[in-house]
């Protein structure tokens, strides 16, 4: 990858709307040229169709076709649509809206409920899990807050069916859907939910589509305010309508066929939710005049990460399979796929951060580089690896980047600053913008270097550093750009909610990774139970779990790493396998049903950095077995990475020399400042305490403790045993200090 460009980040806006069109390929260009009529864009994974449907949108309010006011492009992320209205500001299409379903809804709603209905809208209920927990002790249940989350997730998808409490049993029997409790029981938690909101005037995400629909059911004069203001309609993601937005969609756009639809059956997979791709796949049915583009140059991912993609769907079965796209990759060639099996996770992950360490040393950036894994709990041993590795890392799903505290703290910091011009003294000296934000910034947090260990200090650092780094590509994209220019361009990007990038490693669901990319992907995890989880049961499920596999390949340009373990712990028996959906495509295994010949390239690596160059052919690696970890003081086999670190269960008594801890504790600090890293790059406190519990009197014993290894004793070993020891260490790392 080429870092981006400052020509890429600020580009100029175009002078004339057939400049609008430069650079677009054939069929990108037929979008951008049909305005008029339902048109259905087909788009596969890494086509461009943010790209060509942003420029339809500006195309036609620049040749002045559109009116940017009555343009509506409704998408189901709120980073979703900041990137498209960021992209319409860069084309010079401002005034277009681009929100969620939810957003657009909340608008109507707020200006239309005095006149429907009367006095003020009630209450927008944040979370509804509080008042569902009360629900269902109302109901004399007491949940948990897996099974909590999960009957909140089944209230929501029987919302967005507009299923009503009575039908829930019947809706669940039609449909297979395996309920998290008997429907019965979930009928009376539901039922006593929506009486509980109608008691305290509040209403929840999913009351604010139905509530719309209604009100532009009932009053032909809203719905005809509502029609006379947007006149077109763009709909991304269109293979994830569920049944209350499309009938939302419909109330919008009325009698008339000025819609766009935009989507791609192959990546549904949030059909839990509600959503189902039935209206893309109808789409020419309900609209037989439609005109219809297919995008499939891929220009995102390398012909062998594309050759791959193609072949997990050359296998897939049911409607959406058969309207699958055959992606052709416009890269040039780059490395094979790796697939890697492990004889547990902890090494599976310990080898993914050694990996990720070396593409990192090899140049690639931290920021494009991701794990993705099934599930949220699978996050925690990777956290661990890559601390230990000493590579930074953020976890997808946080909050958004201009609602942080620190951000808007720092946003009205340089707006004062910018008022003040010469008449602040923070500014006395600073040359130059990114000098000047340096300057005003670092009354907010912001330093030179990093601060020691992770956390919410980390976080705070990394988001004030985020908007140095955007300070520095603005200037050198608009040079003589001064404070003001920065501010007002980050009040359009916090209104666009377009953020700048975070450093870090990302680790990630595959759920909340679509619609994103980066240079080196690693799928992790890929065993049966897990890929496809173990709870699909019917054929759909399992079909979605592969389009969910496949929405993971295809977020990888360059490098993609698929790897599994054969067991869950060290020394655990050996009973995984792994996943079916890579029969036939990686080597040494065998298709199961393929509908055509989709092959693999690439090798396998079996967990020791060695790969298989045959095609077809597996490379058999010795490799010495793990033992079981076993607590020191009770003898219970360990599981938890925590744990096996200290060598004993957290709840057994710790025998730790505290003076000892203190003592490490002390040097650590010192020496990530000295480094210019995170405390826990030098180790962390789990290991810092197995140390002091252990205290290694040699190399041997210390290297034996989880977290070490022969890199670190290589690195710290003197100092730590010195410490152990009683003895005072110097101002200076030990030999080894270069290394990254």
């Amino acid at each position: 990858m080429t870092a981006a460009t400052h020509s890429t980040l600020f580009p100029q806006v175009p002078e004339t709307p057939d400049a609008v069109l430069d650079g677009l390929d054939p069929e990108q260009r037929e979008v951008a040229l049909a305005l008029h009529g339902p048109v259905c864009v087909l788009a596969g994974a890494g086509t461009g169709k943010t790209r060509a449907i942003t420029h339809r949108i500006a195309y036609g309010v620049r040749a002045g076709i559109l009116q940017p006011a009555t343009v509506l492009a409704v998408t189901f992320t709120n980073r979703a649509a900041g990137e498209m209205r960021g992209r319409l500001r860069q084309l010079g299409a401002t005034g277009v809206q681009a929100r969620t379903f939810h957003s657009a809804a909340l608008r109507q709603l707020q200006y239309f409920w005095p006149k429907a209905v009367g006095g003020e809208l009630p209450r927008l209920l944040e979370r509804k899990v509080q008042l569902v927990a009360e629900a269902a002790a109302r109901c004399e249940l007491r949940l948990d807050r897996n099974e909590l989350r999960d009957v909140t997730g089944e209230i929501e998808w029987a919302k967005v069916t507009q299923t009503v409490p009575a039908d829930y049993p019947a809706a669940v029997a039609k449909t297979q859907r395996d309920a998290p409790r008997d429907p019965a029981v979930l009928t009376q938690i539901y039922s006593t939910y929506e009486q509980l909101k109608r008691d305290r005037s509040v209403i929840d995400f999913e009351d604010v589509l139905l509530l719309t629909v209604g009100i532009l059911q009932d009053r032909q004069d809203i719905a005809d305010h509502v029609r006379g203001q947007y006149q077109h309609f763009v709909v991304d993601e269109y293979q994830d309508v569920s049944p209350l937005q499309q009938r939302l969609l419909d109330l919008w756009v009325g009698d008339r066929d000025n819609l766009c639809v935009v989507g791609d059956a192959s990546q549904t997979i949030y059909s839990f939710t509600g959503a189902t791709p039935d209206h893309l796949l109808n789409f020419r049915t309900r609209h037989p005049d439609a005109t219809v583009v297919k995008l499939v140059r891929d220009y995102r991912s390398t012909p062998q990460v594309v050759h791959l993609a193609n072949g997990l769907l050359s296998q897939a079965r049911g409607r959406a399979a058969d309207h699958r796209l055959e992606l052709v990759s416009q890269r040039d060639k780059g490395p094979e796929p790796v697939y890697a099996e492990y004889p547990d996770e902890p090494h599976e992950a310990e080898s993914t951060a050694r990996r990720i360490r070396d593409l990192i040393a090899a140049g690639v950036p931290a920021g494009e580089i991701a794990v993705l894994y099934r599930v949220n709990s699978q996050s925690e041993v990777y956290e661990q690896a890559l601390a230990d590795a000493g590579v930074a890392y953020q976890l997808r799903g946080a909050e958004r980047f201009f609602e942080r505290a620190e951000v808007r703290e720092a946003g009205t910091a340089l707006r004062g600053a910018a008022r003040a011009g010469g008449n602040d003294s923070l500014l006395d000296g600073a040359e130059g913008l990114p000098s000047q934000v340096r300057a005003v910034l670092s009354t907010k947090g912001w330093t030179t270097r990093p601060p020691a260990g992770s956390g919410a200090v980390r976080d705070r650092w990394e988001s004030l550093a985020a908007l140095v780094r955007l300070a520095e590509d603005f200037e050198a994209a608009r040079p003589g750009a001064t404070l003001t220019d920065l501010v007002r361009e980050l009040d359009e990007r916090a209104a666009a909610q377009h953020a700048p990038t975070v450093q870090g490693v990302t680790l990630a669901s595959l759920h909340s990774a679509k619609g994103l990319e980066w240079d080196a992907v690693f799928l992790v995890g890929l065993t049966e139970g897990m890929m496809p989880i173990a709870y699909a049961k019917t054929d759909e499920q399992v079909e979605e779990e592969r389009r969910l596999l496949y929405v993971g390949v295809t977020r990888a340009r360059l490098h993609l790493s698929l790897s599994w373990s054969l067991a869950r712990s060290p020394g655990g028996r050996a009973s995984r396998r792994p996943t079916r959906f890579l029969n036939g495509l990686r080597p040494g295994s065998t298709a199961s049903g393929a509908r055509g010949g989709a092959g693999g390239g690439g090798g396998i690596d079996r967990g020791s950095g060695r790969v298989a160059a045959a095609a077809g052919r597996t490379e058999a690696v010795e490799r010495k077995p793990r033992q079981p970890v076993r607590c020191r003081v009770c003898g219970r086999t360990l599981t938890d990475a925590g744990e096996m670190k200290l060598m004993r269960c957290e709840e057994c008594p710790s025998d730790m020399d505290e003076a000892l801890y203190g003592r490490l504790l002390d040097w650590r600090a010192g020496q990530a400042a000295r480094l210019s890293q995170p405390d826990y790059c030098v180790f962390t406190e789990k290991t810092l305490m197995a140390i002091a519990e252990a205290v290694p009197a040699t190399e041997g014993e210390l290297v034996v403790i989880a977290g070490v290894g022969n890199r670190k004793l290589t690195r710290f070993g003197a100092d730590v045993l010195a410490i152990c020891a009683g003895e005072t260490v110097g101002e200076e790392p030990g030999e080894g200090d270069g290394e990254s």
